[in-house]
């Protein structure tokens, strides 16, 4: 279960949840809304286009992962460590990164479908590819800012500006379906304006966002000059790792298609697709759980924070997991209506595919939470082989290998089932991984995890308090105290220690909490390391600097901000930043 003094770290996590999920959503409405369109003013021949064009979407998802994990978890450790210059190198390098890499890729797309190449993701048939070649020629124009959209949205939430990312997804979602109904449904442009409609929709989403980075208000802001190049290979290296699903994904999205019109035929493509399509709103929940848990994990790892980051994946497995559950429960139970929006005739067999679609596939989703995190946190720690064989199993070998085999006895039905034991499989390698490596089967979280005992601080040598009143700050400077004692400080540092988390708490509960309406919570933590005494203290309140308040004192007046002048004195260090809309501030001592 949560420990009490990590509820703050649960409420931050439950605060980031709604944008992430809102992020990740975005291109699953492009999909509804394309998918709809496309089955009821195009034809099946163009809902059997978007699901061509499946893999290429994927292989973009794959960049944009690679550089949004391996920025995030990167600027996660220079967070966590207070090195906010590094930080602002990051989020120059990843948005130069994704510039690049994007124009690459359009300009092969437009080569590919300008010069009719494109038999390699419809088997060579004729119709298929025009429409898929007029589709893709319109998705090209907006591949630049998908990419770099993806990486911004990941930065406003480092900023606390996630009400900007909120806005500028409602605006994308209104533009998409009124350029569909302009383009597709009053223009008849076909495939091609189905892209359309989606790509400028990216265009108006990432101009939302970067608009707020060139209005000189944002603590990251874009800059080469000072620029450390040598974080380049760092942001690919470990955001590669991650990607490595997205990117044999592309190869399994090949290897299923070629497989289903082998044994099932283009209604068995048309039928995946439109359970997709509608399912991937829905594969917006755990996709932003991971990309919340991505960004603490990474954190975590900077503070080397045990608790913190074994409680990351609580939160995730023992509170959203359930909640996706229920959401996959609901889907099944509307299976036909759902089906309905894509396919009238009942007697059609694309109509009985698709709802076996909705009936299984939605099976897959608490599933994958935990074979996402796992990777995620192997990722963020180094453990290259484990995130190769994870990616690997989800990304390729266990959907290709199970749906060769069930597909040609089972139909469609196979490929929904290879999906499931897919999820079963993955969910349960991380455990039997750990169990190898431990020689005894995980009994909890850091066990599962197989954190190292040499990682941060162990729970001996560390004290956590949470301080929800003043009644509480009292008892901080005892418990500070009879920790130092049976720690063995000595009397000076720990008459320091105590007086500091003292202050420090009382000034956030005293002029901190009372600012709005809301609950709040202090998370006071004491460590003993080598031979230093690090405190710090976490709060959800309004910013609050204490050198900028140092700063504006009057030097003369010794009788104001005696706190702070407390804290000043005995401390050889301090720290302070605001992450998430937290106050983090460090103390050593």
């Amino acid at each position: 279960m949560l420990s009490e003094d990590s509820r703050l770290l649960s409420k931050l996590f439950f605060r980031l949840l709604p944008i992430q999920i809102l992020l990740a959503a975005i291109g699953a409405v492009n999909g509804i809304v394309s998918g709809l369109f496309a089955s009821n003013y195009v034809g099946q021949d163009a809902m059997s286009a978007v699901g061509l064009y499946g893999p290429v979407t994927t292989f973009l998802s794959a960049v944009g992962v690679m550089l949004m994990g391996g920025s995030q978890l990167l600027c996660g450790r220079y967070m966590g460590s207070n090195e906010t210059e590094r930080t602002r190198s990051v989020f120059s390098l990843d948005i130069l990164i994704s510039v690049i890499l994007s124009a690459a890729v359009t300009a092969a797309l437009v080569i590919a479908a300008g010069l009719d190449l494109t038999a390699f993701l419809t088997g060579g048939a004729g119709t298929d590819r025009q429409i898929l070649n007029q589709y893709i020629l319109g998705q090209a124009i907006g591949v630049l800012p998908l990419v770099t959209s993806q990486q911004l949205s990941a930065f406003l939430s480092l900023e606390n500006r996630s009400k900007r990312t909120t806005a500028a997804s409602v605006v994308y979602i209104l533009v998409n379906l009124a350029l569909n109904y302009l383009f597709v449904a009053v223009g008849k442009m076909g495939a091609f304006g189905l892209a359309l409609a989606s790509s400028l929709g990216q265009w108006v989403f990432c101009g939302i966002q970067a608009q707020y980075f060139l209005s000189g208000k944002s603590m990251l802001r874009f800059s080469l000059k000072g620029s450390r190049l040598k974080d380049i290979p760092d942001i690919l290296r470990i955001g590669y790792p991650g990607a490595l699903a997205s990117g044999y994904m592309t190869i399994r999205g090949l290897a299923v298609n070629a497989l289903i019109i082998r044994y099932v035929g283009g209604a068995g493509l048309s039928a995946l697709s439109a359970a997709n399509s509608f399912l991937g709103i829905f594969w917006a929940l755990p996709s932003g759980v991971l990309a919340v848990s991505r960004m603490l994990i990474g954190v975590s790892i900077g503070e080397e924070d045990r608790r913190s980051l074994t409680d990351v994946m609580r939160v995730a497995f023992y509170r959203c997991v359930p909640y996706m559950c229920a959401v996959s429960a609901v889907l099944i139970l509307l299976a036909r209506p759902l089906t309905g929006l894509y396919y009238k005739d009942a007697a059609d067999p694309v109509y009985r595919m698709t709802v076996m679609g909705f009936r299984l596939l939605p099976v897959c989703m608490p599933l994958a939470i935990f074979c996402t995190h796992f990777t995620c946190y192997a990722q963020a720690s180094g453990r290259q082989l484990l995130v190769h064989i994870l990616s690997l199993l989800d990304g390729l070998v266990c959907v290709a290998g199970f749906t060769a085999l069930l597909a040609p006895f089972m139909g469609m039905n196979g490929v929904y089932a290879a999906n499931i034991l897919n999820g079963v499989v993955c969910a349960l390698f991380p455990l039997l991984y750990s169990w190898a490596r431990r020689r005894s089967f995980p009994r909890n979280m850091e066990e599962a995890m197989d954190i190292p005992d040499s990682f941060g601080a162990a729970e001996e040598d560390r004290i956590d308090i949470a301080v929800r009143s003043m009644d509480e700050v009292v008892t901080v400077s005892e418990k500070i105290s009879a920790f130092c004692r049976e720690k063995g400080i000595d009397r000076r540092r720990s008459f320091h220690a105590a007086l500091c988390l003292e202050e420090m708490a009382g000034n956030v509960v005293a002029h901190g909490f009372p600012k709005d309406r809301r609950a709040h919570t202090a998370d006071v933590r004491l460590v003993k390391k080598d031979s230093d005494l690090i405190l710090r203290i976490k709060d959800d309140c309004a910013p609050f600097d204490l050198a900028e308040r140092r700063a504006i004192m009057d030097p003369e007046d010794k009788t104001r901000n005696i706190g702070i002048r407390i804290v000043y004195g005995a401390a050889k260090d301090i720290q302070y930043q605001n992450m998430f809309g937290l106050n983090v501030t460090t103390v050593r001592i």
